[in-house]
């Protein structure tokens, strides 16, 4: 076991890095069906929210909420979807996922739903740009 923070590799092969906040890495992910952030606790060998002290939790809640306004607010989106599975990568990790009624996946969760699709590299470039201004990270 290491006592310094890595990204797990799935997670660092499937975003793209946005920046950091305090306590998370925030991440994009690269599958354009859904703009999704992934916000990832820079602490080492962690699988469960619980498994952060109760400030860093209080912390963690709190950058969920910043990240969760800044996707609304830049993608103008229906609906947004919370979550902490890691039942593929067990690192803790949490989804801010921004729905609308007209994805491939409505009403039901997006994981499997359909393939990922890239993102063009100018809408992929803009959308982090507008999520950089939105969101408090340090790049």
């Amino acid at each position: 076991m290491t006592d310094a923070f890595s990204l797990h590799p799935q997670l660092a092969a499937d975003t793209v890095p946005l920046g950091d906040l305090p306590l998370s890495r925030v991440l994009l992910a690269k599958d354009a069906n859904y703009p999704w952030l992934i916000l990832v606790p820079k602490r080492p060998a962690l699988t469960e929210i619980f498994d952060l002290p109760e400030q860093e939790q209080n912390q963690l809640f709190g950058e969920i909420r910043q990240a969760a306004g800044a996707l609304k607010r830049v993608t103008a989106c229906d609906k947004l979807n919370i979550a902490a599975i890691g039942n593929v990568v067990s690192q803790l990790h949490v989804h801010v996922v921004a729905r609308r009624k007209t994805d491939a996946a409505w009403p039901k969760p997006v994981w499997g739903a359909v393939p990922a699709t890239a993102y063009a590299a100018d809408i992929r470039d803009k959308l982090i740009a507008d999520l950089r201004n939105a969101l408090p990270v340090v790049p």
